[in-house]
């Protein structure tokens, strides 16, 4: 496998289990609709929450929500859409970025931002 694949199923694993220690329920990962994929599905405080998830070696050549652009944020809600319509899900929604930072030390730091996009 890639490296750069690696690194980002890592990344996925790491921010699930970051955000489930924050109190989210963990519903699915890696849902797919054609060619469009949720990386994270979790339900929180009565929202259904949809989370890219973006790893980064560092913030040099930026942050995480900068590398989320229009046509992933296009596909993403457009896969949103058919599992809320498969889920017959009728509340709220959210879309956020986590993005996983890996320091000099080889430490995993996380930053979310939520309601990132719609």
């Amino acid at each position: 496998m890639a490296e750069h694949i690696e690194k980002g199923k890592l990344a996925e694993e790491l921010a699930k289990d970051w955000l489930i220690s924050k109190g989210y329920e963990f519903l699915e990962a890696n849902y797919r609709y054609k060619h469009a994929e949720i990386d994270l599905i979790f339900k929180h405080k009565g929202l259904l929450i949809f989370v890219e998830v973006k790893f980064r070696s560092g913030t040099g050549f930026g942050f995480a929500e900068e590398f989320v652009d229009f046509t992933k944020r296009k596909l993403i809600v457009k896969a949103a859409d058919q599992y809320i319509h498969e889920k017959d899900w009728h509340q709220d929604i959210r879309f956020d970025i986590v993005g996983v930072y890996k320091d000099k030390n080889n430490n995993y730091n996380f930053r979310q931002f939520e309601d990132a996009f719609y």
